[in-house]
């Protein structure tokens, strides 16, 4: 997981745990064989993945839950 990733998410949620949770969770949806919604880079792992998605608003938190807001 690449720090500058984490630093820019943090700034769109705030909510450390809460952030760790929604990562956590999307990783799980990624390695379950769902579609990733931002361009897979070479080198890029599920977790910067998620990441990159909170960062360009693709996924937002909705009552703890990881609801995807946009389909590539």
């Amino acid at each position: 997981m690449k720090s500058e990733l984490v630093e820019k998410a943090a700034l769109v949620i705030q909510d450390h745990p809460l952030l760790i949770n929604a990562v956590s969770k999307r990783v799980r949806q990624l390695t379950q064989g769902r579609p990733a919604l931002v361009e897979r880079k070479p080198g890029m792992r599920e977790a910067d993945i998620a990441l990159t998605e909170i960062i360009e608003g693709k996924i937002k938190i909705v009552r703890d839950e990881v609801i995807e807001t946009a389909i590539l």
